[in-house]
């Protein structure tokens, strides 16, 4: 089997927001029956084909890296922010605060890479220029819980009739689904292409080149800070995942 390049896409939020079956629907195509608390960081791992249906098309590995929301592990989890290619802030629909948090947890990852992105003291501004431009992270932002809204509130939201999110701010896309329904990321509807968009995003920013839209040569050194290896078969289960037997009401 011909080695296949992978990029590693973070998945942030508060605890309980669902990020696990989110994680698990998007690798795997189905609803996740029994969700867990996770504990460190758990890894989902997707087949993802770039430019799908053109002469670029090309096929990646996509680490779905699921970090435990926990503001117990605040000060250790950042093990798992190196390398980050891609990022993906998950909030609760049915709980404002976790789109709130949302800045907080894109400030811990940031900072993470040396960046200054608060201004003003303690307040949490975001600068829109840290995210805007091919040279930045591609960020993705999705709306778990959508069954749970009532009718009035689900139209708003659908409808883009709320303003001031995060994903203005970043210029990001925003996926607003159920993760316990199969046919939310169905292939063909637009959260599919958004989110097929974004992983194409993501490697374009990792594996080539703006300019002439080829892939940068060079091979993988394990010497070298923040560069990713190529797998040859099936990719191992991460040491560092961990999961609890505790299910999520």
């Amino acid at each position: 089997m011909a080695a296949i390049d992978k990029v590693r896409v973070l998945v942030v939020g508060d605890s309980g927001v669902g990020k696990t079956s989110l994680t698990h629907l998007i690798a795997n195509n189905e609803p996740l029956t029994s969700p867990g608390w996770t504990v460190g960081c758990a890894v989902e791992v997707k087949l993802h084909e770039y430019k799908e249906g053109t002469p670029s098309q090309n096929t990646f590995f996509i680490e779905l890296w699921d970090v435990g929301g926990s503001i117990s592990h605040k000060n250790t989890r950042g093990v798992f922010y190196t390398p980050t290619h891609g990022i993906i802030l998950v909030h609760d629909l049915t709980n404002k605060k976790s789109h709130e948090n949302l800045q907080r947890w894109l400030i811990e990852i940031l900072n993470k890479d040396g960046k200054d992105v608060i201004k003003g003291g303690d307040a949490l501004d975001i600068d829109p220029e840290q995210f805007l431009g091919s040279t930045q992270i591609p960020i993705l932002v999705i709306g778990t819980k959508l069954d749970m809204l009532d009718e009035n509130h689900k139209n708003k939201i659908l409808n883009k009739t709320t303003s001031g999110s995060i994903a203005e701010q970043c210029g990001a896309d925003e996926i607003c689904l159920n993760s316990h329904e199969a046919r939310s990321l169905a292939a063909g509807t637009t959260d599919s292409v958004k989110l097929s968009r974004f992983f194409d995003k993501v490697i374009e920013r990792k594996y080539y080149s703006r300019d002439t839209g080829r892939k940068y040569a060079g091979s993988y050194n394990p010497s070298l800070p923040g560069q990713f290896s190529t797998f040859s078969a099936a990719p191992q289960p991460s040491l560092y995942t961990q999961t609890s037997s505790e299910t999520i009401a």
